[in-house]
């Protein structure tokens, strides 16, 4: 008997500790491949399997664009939108659009050499993409420049951009991380890990990376020095990322994964401060849910938005 008790107990505290969310929406009910939220989380750009890709002001909970990227069936597999919300991007495996997101108006299509895996554009417009055969594309529409970075000798699984889009930081198959100047191509720092690299980040300003392995590896990087600040402390043998953001002033990563789980990590120690799992939806017919994107809403509130079609919002913890 008080083993019984003893595991119910256990069941409700670990209950409390994964709090439901504050407020909970359904943007969508149709499959999607992808979603991005803004900086500031007031916006969302999701790729949806049948009704192209809709850009949503998750203020008004209204819809402000539907666009079609490239030819028929050409399905955007990744999205990125810039930090001062200008710009979005889409990315299918065949090729790359820029969107201006204050009037809707396309700003160029491009087709890729090599099947895309993962899209970021920063605050001037500038898309960097990784590909699928190891090399990156540093496109500058506005200056009409195109810089192929051949540093990678494996699929580019994630790329990230500085506010400015001067530095990008890219993650591939072959184990290494590279943060390097997307205006000239060339490294600046190589960091080599011990398994794939999935998924990497960076802050506005570029002055952090975030790089996370197929394992359970995952480091905040100061990029001025190249030296590890903290590696978060995973309690399992394997945690994968699908999303990873600074916030508060870049003393708070806040990350997402493929198991319904937002968490937030304090930057300088690596430590969980928060972590809570995203709803199911009664149409679901499986139990997991990919979170695609979070972002602060507010200094108090996290904002998250997952595979089911669901925006939810998350108290920010008093760290």
């Amino acid at each position: 008997m008080k083993k019984i008790f003893t595991l119910v107990f256990c069941t409700l505290l670990i209950t409390a500790c994964q709090p439901k969310a504050l407020q909970t929406h359904q943007l969508i009910t149709e499959p999607s491949y992808d979603a991005s939220l803004s900086e500031q989380g007031d916006l969302a750009l999701v790729s949806t399997a049948n009704s192209g890709l809709q850009l949503w002001d998750l203020k008004t909970n209204q819809q402000r664009f539907t666009w079609i990227h490239g030819e028929a069936n050409n399905s955007a597999v990744d999205t990125s939108i810039s930090p001062n919300q200008v710009f979005a991007a889409s990315l299918s495996r065949s090729s790359v659009a820029l969107w201006n997101i204050s009037d809707g108006s396309s700003q160029g299509w491009w087709s890729l050499p090599s099947s895309g895996q993962s899209v970021a554009v920063a605050n001037n417009g500038a898309l960097l993409i990784g590909l699928n055969d190891g090399s990156v594309m540093s496109l500058r529409p506005n200056g009409g420049s195109l810089i192929k970075f051949l540093g990678h000798t494996e699929k580019v699984n994630s790329v990230s951009l500085s506010a400015d889009g001067r530095l990008a930081l890219t993650g591939s198959n072959d184990q290494h991380a590279i943060l390097w100047n997307a205006t000239t191509g060339q490294p600046i720092h190589d960091w080599h890990q011990n398994n794939r690299i999935i998924s990497v980040g960076l802050n506005k300003s570029g002055t952090l990376s975030f790089i996370g392995d197929s394992t359970n590896i995952a480091k905040i990087i100061n990029n001025k020095s190249g030296e590890s600040i903290s590696q978060l402390k995973i309690l399992r043998r394997k945690m994968n990322f699908s999303t990873a953001r600074f916030s508060n002033q870049d003393t708070l990563l806040i990350t997402g994964t493929p198991a319904r789980e937002v968490i937030v990590w304090n930057v300088q120690t690596g430590r969980k401060i928060a972590n809570w799992q995203v709803q199911r939806t009664k149409r679901a017919q499986i139990k997991g849910a990919v979170v695609y994107s979070v972002a602060n809403s507010d200094p108090n509130q996290i904002i998250s938005i997952s595979s089911n079609g669901l925006v939810e919002t998350w108290p920010v913890p008093v760290h």
